[in-house]
């Protein structure tokens, strides 16, 4: 009879994230290529697209490793080899010294992304006008900007953008084919640190074809030191970070990571030919990524190996905040606000919904209580939300609403009702629609 305890250590998995409150959207976990467990928290479903940030970087390492199999450029040449129509009369000397080595482990000579998201036409540019601020090949310093290069270079050796390189080459041939699109700068190039949408189902197909060698899709030299510590990056001060860096890829306590923004994970354990991808968006919680790799490093992988399971899937639903029903208010205000960080005029309590007044106009903010609803976000009806709320003691509610789509991030209030008076404590992760949603404010019932 098939041991069936490591069941029980994913339900720990899935408990330990609920009670330490991480927005999960979904993830799978396979040993030995046998997919064990699966789970996808409703609104999420298995097949769809979702923003994989930075896992876009590993994408691209995936292009120019093709690229490098084929000859089509080598290690030790220098990036600026392939980009003097951006060059400027006098380039920086450091900058002429960068190799494809050192851009492939993060050892630029910029300590900074040098393109301006919503200035820069050209993404790709800057990087060869920025001035240099070090040496390369000499010390980590994570640098989208430089991901960016590398996607702009495979479209120059390729002629076709890094998506649909990688549709033709990796994706297809394995049968990868759920709807995926990749988000483009303004000047068209794919954004190759960050703009990379695919479903987790793929992630978890493409991840595979990595830890089995390429299966000649991929160079197998290219795969292997892909995964293998080429930099280290000791002053990074989340843990998981600090274990040093690869080709695109981070390495972690048991082997390597492709890891995007919020949650966004493929999790590589060579000893145990174990991986767990996941979706999530933790972006409110600044170690949120680090609970994810602690549950499952505490509470499943000592025992893959010993224990196993046969394949379960979950249908779970995204945690909402918690709330006391006998602290519950229905109606209050309209609160009016003087000048503030946050630009908030008015502010209402209607039932679930809060009806808020600011540059956008007056727009309702519907909230789920012990439970997210779908809606769109105040004044953007283009955004989807996850929003819930809840009286945490009296005349204290916590409204939280997650923004879905291609740019997952999200906004977290407190609203404080004492009196004739309510003070609104918010905080946000970075998005032009949350820029209103940041600061605290205190506002008065109008005087009759």
């Amino acid at each position: 009879m098939l041991d069936q305890r490591l069941k029980t250590r994913i339900e720990n998995f899935i408990s330990r994230l609920e009670r330490e409150d991480v927005c999960m959207h979904g993830f799978v976990l396979s040993v030995g290529g046998e997919i064990k467990a699966k789970a996808y928290y409703a609104p999420f479903e298995e097949g769809k697209p979702h923003r994989m940030y930075s896992v876009s970087k590993s994408m691209t390492a995936i292009a120019i490793g093709i690229l490098l199999g084929e000859g089509r450029l080598s290690l030790d040449d220098h990036i600026t080899d392939y980009f003097q129509d951006y060059l400027p009369e006098q380039p920086d000397e450091r900058l002429l010294r960068l190799t494809i080595r050192d851009m492939l482990r993060m050892a630029t000579c910029y300590r900074s992304t040098a393109y301006r998201e919503g200035v820069d036409e050209n993404w790709t540019k800057p990087f060869f006008t920025a001035r240099a601020t070090h040496e390369p090949g000499t010390v980590f310093h994570y640098d989208t900007g430089c991901s960016q290069v590398l996607a702009a270079l495979a479209a120059r050796l390729s002629g076709q953008e890094v998506i649909d390189f990688l549709n033709e080459r990796v994706f297809r041939p394995i049968g990868a084919e759920d709807e995926k699109y990749w988000l483009r700068d303004p000047s068209g190039t794919c954004q190759g640190g960050t703009g990379l949408c695919m479903s987790l189902r793929d992630l978890h197909k493409v991840t595979r074809l990595i830890m089995e060698g390429g299966r000649g899709l991929i160079p197998g030299w290219f795969c292997e030191e892909m995964g293998r510590n080429h930099i280290i990056n000791a002053l990074n001060a989340t843990r998981e970070e600090g274990y040093g860096y690869g080709w695109q890829v981070w390495m972690t306590r048991a082997g390597w990571a492709m890891y995007g923004l919020g949650g966004q994970l493929a999790v590589v354990c060579p000893e145990k030919d174990a991986l767990l991808c996941t979706i999530a968006d933790t972006r409110l919680d600044p170690v949120g990524v680090q609970r994810i790799y602690d549950a499952f490093f505490e509470e499943v992988y000592p025992y893959i190996g010993t224990e196993d399971m046969a394949f379960t899937q979950w249908q779970l639903k995204t945690h909402p905040v918690p709330f006391d029903p006998a602290c519950e208010m229905q109606q209050a205000g309209p609160y009016f606000f003087e000048e503030n960080p946050m630009g908030l005029r008015s502010v209402e309590l209607q039932g679930h919904s809060l009806l808020l007044e600011n540059a956008r106009g007056r727009n309702l903010l519907r909230f789920g209580v012990g439970e997210n609803i779908v809606d769109t976000f105040p004044g953007w009806p283009d955004l989807p939300t996850l929003s819930s709320g809840g009286w945490l003691a009296p005349g204290l509610l916590r409204v939280r609403c997650f923004i879905i789509g291609d740019a997952p991030c999200g906004v977290d209030m407190l609203l404080c009702f004492k009196g004739d008076s309510l003070t609104v404590q918010s905080r946000k992760s970075f998005d032009p629609a949350t820029n209103s949603y940041e600061g605290v404010a205190s506002g008065r019932l109008k005087k009759q």
